[in-house]
């Protein structure tokens, strides 16, 4: 595998774990509005990051879209 394709899978997980966290916040019976809350803005923040480097990957040749 080539390392962009290694970011990408080590970021989506990133997201997951981080989707995880907050549904775990939101859920547990002393829960605290301001982790889970945290744990979304890791989301959005690594989603938006992970655009933005498929933006930057496929701008640069690193990628670069197949037909089906």
């Amino acid at each position: 595998m080539e390392l962009i394709q290694i970011f990408v899978v080590i970021v989506l997980i990133g997201i997951v774990v981080s989707l995880g966290s907050a549904l775990f916040h939101l859920s547990s019976p002393g829960r605290d509005p301001k982790k889970m809350v945290r744990a979304l803005t890791w989301r959005i923040s690594l989603s938006v990051a992970l655009f933005l480097l498929l933006m930057l990957a496929w701008y640069f040749g690193l990628i670069s879209p197949h037909g089906l």
